[in-house]
């Protein structure tokens, strides 16, 4: 079954999923975040994808925010259920795949863009790409996980900064406070990204899954992530590809795992 909203498309161990509603500038509505939610699934779930590079269709936007005619007459109850199903259908949802997430940010990542591009397990941004997340200038705050991981990844006062005054950040700010890892010419971008794909796809799918889990950790208060870290450290044993890497390492070439 194809999507309305995004191209999917899978080459040499990389998923490529492309928001693709150019006359909203990629803006997410209900069925964009449905179809995203069915596209990482299908490619988390194929064994021959090892990693996802997420961007947006044209050059001028990642996702330029929610579609706010969707949610605009909601009440107090719909308001938290919009954001409930959101970050559990989408954002929670990305940043807990075992499948690594490349957000190539390529242009304006605002609100709910912002939001996805860090529910991402990192990001890679287009020297033109601004980023923000303008929700109070609305009379609402950011409800899907903003708040939380803006604050993770750029510290509190930043992050209160940023939301508090709702301005947008230029690429070379974002890569200067830690919300992207690396800033590229547009034209760039998507190689970049690749390269960086080729290099994680070198390595053990299997610990990377574990990797994932236990950095998460880091940030769930109700769980100790040195206790997760020890358990996927201790699992990774029992795996065939630590047995092929240490095999690797000790017959001095390059390992060939399995993923299991």
């Amino acid at each position: 079954m194809g999507y309305n909203n995004l191209l999917s498309e899978k080459e040499a161990g990389i998923a490529y999923i492309t928001i693709n509603r150019p006359l909203k500038l990629n803006a997410l509505n209900s069925e964009t975040i449905r179809e995203l939610n069915r596209a990482l699934s299908e490619a988390n779930e194929d064994s021959d994808i090892q990693v996802i590079i997420l961007t947006g269709s044209g050059e001028k936007a990642f996702v330029a925010g929610a579609d706010i005619s969707e949610f605009a007459d909601f009440d107090v109850e719909e308001g938290k259920r919009l954001a409930a199903e959101g970050q559990e259908l989408l954002f929670n949802f990305v940043e807990n795949l075992s499948t690594p997430v490349i957000a190539a940010v390529n242009g304006f990542a605002l609100g709910g863009g912002l939001e996805l591009a860090m529910s991402c397990h990192f990001r890679v941004a287009s020297e033109n790409a601004r980023m923000g997340l303008p929700e109070v200038s609305l009379g609402v705050i950011p409800g899907y996980g903003g708040t939380q991981r803006l604050t993770q990844l750029v510290g509190k006062g930043r992050a209160l900064e940023m939301i508090m005054t709702a301005a947008m950040i230029n690429a070379q700010q974002a890569l200067d406070c830690g919300l992207v890892n690396h800033v590229l010419p547009q034209e760039e971008l998507l190689d970049f990204c690749e390269g960086l794909a080729h290099k994680i796809m070198k390595n053990s799918p299997v610990a990377i899954a574990a990797a994932i889990k236990a950095v998460n950790a880091n940030h769930d208060k109700s769980v100790n992530g040195f206790q997760v870290e020890i358990e996927q450290f201790g699992h990774c044993f029992g795996t065939e590809d630590f047995a092929e890497g240490t095999s690797a390492f000790l017959e001095k070439r390059k390992a060939d795992f399995p993923g299991k």
